[in-house]
């Protein structure tokens, strides 16, 4: 992946500055209901198609929101000087600040935690212990 340029970067400045917690969560609300159309994961969600549709326009108004009002001046630098590409660059950046708000509340917190009690700490001891990594310095 190529590295921001100057201009994406302020871009990115501005996606993240420009949104709220709810912009954010909506983002995130439409990532969700894009990847639970893929047919491993569809069986877990019980979305309907109009949620889904209606999680695209309410995202779609917000991209629009963003690139053509709030950060009109750091898109057109960001596409004049650095290329559609920079588009996606910055948007990627205020999908990551948006899944760091997501993943910050307890009960997600919570749900990301019980990965750990599924797995067998005694062999990941061993591997670090192999690595040279005492296991506590590696919590």
């Amino acid at each position: 992946m190529a590295c921001a340029g100057v201009y994406a970067d302020d871009m990115s400045k501005c996606l993240v500055r420009s949104t709220t917690d709810a912009d954010q969560a909506q983002l995130v609300g439409w990532l969700f209901a894009a990847i639970s159309s893929h047919p491993s994961v569809k069986p877990m969600t019980n979305l309907t198609d109009a949620q889904r549709d209606a999680a695209v326009q309410k995202a779609g108004a917000l991209m629009q929101r963003l690139m053509l009002v709030d950060c009109r001046k750091e898109t057109v630098d960001a596409l004049k000087y650095e290329g559609t590409g920079s588009i996606g660059q910055a948007f990627g950046v205020l999908g990551q600040a948006a899944m760091r708000g997501l993943m910050s509340d307890p009960k997600v917190t919570e749900g990301m935690a019980g990965l750990g009690k599924s797995m067998d700490e005694k062999k990941f001891e061993e591997m670090l212990k192999e690595a040279g990594i005492s296991s506590s310095s590696a919590k």
